[in-house]
């Protein structure tokens, strides 16, 4: 943790909504006119699209069936553990960006799926944010979690995280039912091990629970809508955390243990201003103490 460049990242499965969390922070950001060096966790997998591609095939040849993306032969976990630690010494580090489609590679003028090369993050950023599949992974020697001042998990039951992967895989990047079935089950091993050990180093977590049936998530033709569904908030540490402010704040939310609420689904984002913008605050002016002792 560093209160002279502050970190704040966000952790979560793939399909269980961290885009739409980074959008609210981003209008945070924008809204208090803070400079953020944005960090996607994509960009610190081991190998692009086609080399992944070949990993799996050998993978399978040699009778592995659980290579997937969320371990850590595939991720540069060291590499993203000495970003945060170098940001967080001297407001700087190494970032590539991945380039998921050809909107994001044409500028570059590189193939989708491919990495842009290593870059120094320019010096006067406010903050770090990241956001991606690894920002509390502890493996061994590495501790990411430890870094940011801020750590927010995103946590759909598991049931809604499949539905909305299989809804995002099969709309938006053509695939078939079947093949999210299969990454799903060959990713399962990874995600017990590396995925769900993250949310106990969490500051915050969010859980979406749905209140319509998504007892078969393979069969689901629409994701459910956040009016049908409550987000339970959990603070690892409540103190500090004004609830009453909060349920006065959010209508029909309620305290459903000491140190968690539930608030409607179609008011997470307005729950998340309203916890969250209070923690940039007091991180900027920590920030600002700090950087006027030197």
């Amino acid at each position: 943790m560093s209160e002279r460049y502050p970190i704040i990242a966000i952790t979560g499965s793939s399909g269980a909504g961290t885009t739409s969390v980074t959008r609210t922070f981003e209008n945070i950001f924008r809204r208090e006119n803070l400079s953020a060096a944005i960090i996607e966790g994509d960009s610190f997998h081991r190998y692009n699209r086609e080399e992944m591609k070949e990993r799996q095939i050998e993978a399978e040849r040699s009778g592995d069936r659980n290579f997937s993306h969320f371990g850590p032969d595939t991720n540069l976990f060291a590499e993203l553990e000495g970003l945060f630690r170098s940001y967080g010494e001297s407001g700087t580090g190494r970032r590539r960006k991945y380039l998921h489609d050809a909107g994001e590679a044409a500028p570059y003028e590189q193939k989708p799926g491919t990495f842009t090369p290593w870059e120094d993050i320019e010096r006067g950023t406010d903050l770090l944010f990241y956001e991606g599949l690894h920002g509390a992974v502890v493996h061994g020697d590495i501790d990411i979690a430890r870094h940011p001042d801020l750590l927010i998990g995103v946590v759909p039951v598991i049931n809604l995280e499949w539905i909305q992967k299989l809804w995002r895989d099969k709309s938006k990047r053509g695939y078939s039912t079947e093949a999210v079935t299969d990454t799903i089950l060959r990713r399962m091993p990874d995600y017990v091990n590396y995925i769900c050990p993250q949310f106990t180093h969490t500051h915050v977590n969010f859980q979406r629970v749905p209140c319509v049936d998504t007892s078969n998530p393979f069969i689901a033709r629409d994701i459910p809508a956040p009016d049908e569904s409550f987000v339970v908030i959990r603070f690892a540490n409540p103190k500090g955390i004004d609830f009453q402010y909060l349920l006065n704040m959010v209508r029909d939310s309620f305290m459903s243990r000491a140190n968690t609420i539930v608030v409607p689904g179609g008011k997470m984002e307005l729950a998340m201003q309203l916890i969250f913008t209070p923690f940039i605050w007091r991180m900027m002016e920590r920030k600002k103490r700090a950087m006027s002792q030197l």
